[in-house]
């Protein structure tokens, strides 16, 4: 029979499983109570049935349901497994589901070999002597042969195995096979271009004596992305491991103390954890850890929840995702440059998220304009394919055209991160390369805001650290997005009243202010080439 966890009415059943057992009576106070703990424990949701579950002809619709939703299935073959009907028709269900839909089934073969399951020898010649002089032979043969079927499976056995170690090596490898599954449906839903980056990555980690490694990029770039990845692709090899997420965020809600209980209460699987002293410390040195820390910005943080982490086993991995490149050179970490996707990988993954089937050539070359517009950011594609998702070629136009003026929210705010945590005269120096100095060079930025007493040098290296800004053959570039992004800080101190503005740096605006007098003291800069051909009334 299988397990089933619930105190409810047999019809009331909870169908979002993830394994499915299905057992004899004769292991449930044993090794199967033992096992359903162990997933429970892990968070994995197991299916389990009632001890006293009434039983008719077939199986019930509620239990070939729970089968048919989990994504594994797990049978515990016993001496006295192929003694019930109902464990039969459960196994043959499973199997039907493994052949029709895919499923993982995985045999556990608990004090009996696969031989005598797949000859039919011992107590299970017993059972099959009994059903043959009760049932159909059709019937005897379609049980007979799934049992053949999954006693060629590859599972585990129990022989000359510890029960814990053994129900451990179930545990973990379920939990692997489980998030291998999440990262497949990923990769259908429109992950794109991250293969050869992967690939990169893993050389990094894969050096001899790893110092660790820092991906690093802009916001949206899909750094949180690619980490994840790896976590999911390697997780499975290290005992202990974490993935903590948001550690800007959440240590500005929560505390850094927060993180580090949670982050230590991951790597140690313990409970109730409410400090991290020298004795939880210990617990860890020497093991082989994975540890992903997402979203750094400031090096204490690091140095807060591992240190440098030189008292991890050998092998260990440590990942850090950052927008500050300085984060990543303090910790003496390997550094990763997270680019924008090339420009078809980009239309490929805008056009998934506008369409989610076949693209439609009427949209062609307004795809192409659009992800020219996101300067290749995978955020930035995701938002806006997804906004114009079902919607008319005269919706698709009229965004694109208001986009030319007020960016997208969405995108801003998660930009706006980085420009929020730069000190004021950081801010001045992005804002004055936005709207004024963008493609001029260094040394011309340099000599211009020295004299607004901006320390522009210094300045200049922490954008070029938080991404925000880079330089191709002395000159100073920054990601269109950023730009849109600088101005849209400008727009927003007075969206009706351009005196008002702290910078102004198109013409038709320059103009309007001068030809009005409506010049205020909040201006502090005017870019004006006078090359072009001013708009009169």
């Amino acid at each position: 029979m299988a397990i089933v966890a619930s105190s409810s009415s047999s019809s009331s059943v909870v169908i979002n499983n993830e394994v499915f057992i299905s057992f004899r009576g004769d292991t449930r106070k044993n090794f199967t109570s033992h096992l359903y703990s162990a997933l429970c424990r892990k968070g994995i949701r197991t299916y389990r049935d009632y001890p006293n579950l009434e039983r008719g002809e077939e199986i019930s619709p509620a239990l070939s349901r729970a089968i048919e939703k989990s994504k594994i299935s797990m049978v515990v073959f016993s001496k006295e497994y192929a003694s019930s009907r109902w464990c039969l028709d459960e196994l043959v269900h499973i199997l039907r589901c493994k052949n029709e839909r895919g499923q993982i089934v995985l045999p556990v073969f608990y004090n009996i070999d696969p031989s005598d399951i797949k000859k039919l020898t011992g107590s299970y010649a017993i059972a099959f002597a009994a059903h043959e002089e009760c049932f159909e032979p059709n019937k005897v043969k379609e049980w007979r042969d799934a049992l053949t079927a999954a006693a060629d499976l590859s599972g585990f056995h129990s022989q000359d195995e510890y029960e814990s170690e053994l129900i451990e090596k179930i545990v973990e490898d379920v939990w692997r096979k489980l998030n291998r599954l999440p990262q497949i449906a990923m990769d259908s839903k429109g992950l794109v271009g991250i293969g050869e980056r992967l690939e990169e990555i893993e050389s990094l980690l894969c050096k001899p004596n790893p110092r660790g490694i820092g991906l690093w990029g802009m916001g949206g770039i899909g750094k949180t992305t690619l980490a994840r990845a790896i976590f999911n692709r390697y997780f499975y090899q290290f005992k202990s491991r974490c993935f903590l997420e948001n550690v800007r965020e959440n240590s500005q809600k929560y505390g850094l103390a927060h993180l580090e209980i949670k982050l230590f209460s991951t790597l140690l699987d313990l409970r109730n954890l409410e400090t991290v002293d020298h004795f939880v410390r210990n617990r860890l040195i020497g093991n082989k850890v994975l540890i992903v820390l997402d979203d750094i910005d400031d090096i204490d943080q690091l140095e807060k929840l591992i240190g440098d982490g030189s008292w991890f086993g050998e092998g260990s991995k440590i990942i850090i995702t950052t927008r500050d490149k300085q984060v990543i050179l303090s910790a003496d970490k390997e550094v990763y440059e997270v680019k924008p996707l090339n420009f078809e990988k980009a239309l490929q993954l805008f056009q998934f998220n506008a369409f989610r089937t076949k693209p439609s050539t009427t949209f062609s070359e307004l795809s192409r304009e659009l992800v020219n517009y996101t300067g290749r950011n995978p955020l930035a594609l995701k938002v806006l394919g997804s906004s114009l998702h079902s919607q008319t070629v005269e919706y698709w136009v009229n965004t694109l055209n208001k986009l030319k003026l007020i960016p997208d929210p969405k995108i801003q705010k998660v930009l706006k991160i980085s420009y929020d945590g730069l000190d004021d005269k950081q801010q001045d120096i992005l804002l004055d390369i936005a709207c004024f100095l963008r493609g001029e060079t260094r040394d011309f930025i340099v000599s211009v805001l020295d004299n607004c007493d901006l320390f522009a040098s210094l300045g200049i290296e922490v954008l070029m650290n938080k991404s925000l800004i880079t330089i191709i053959k002395g000159k100073v570039w920054m990601h269109d997005l950023i730009q849109e992004m600088g101005w849209e800080i400008v727009r927003q101190q007075s969206i009706k009243h351009l005196g008002r503005r702290s910078r102004l740096w198109i013409p038709q605006d320059v103009y309007h202010v001068l030809d009005n007098n409506e010049g205020t003291e909040e201006i502090e800069g005017i870019y004006l080439d006078i090359r072009l051909e001013l708009f009169t009334s």
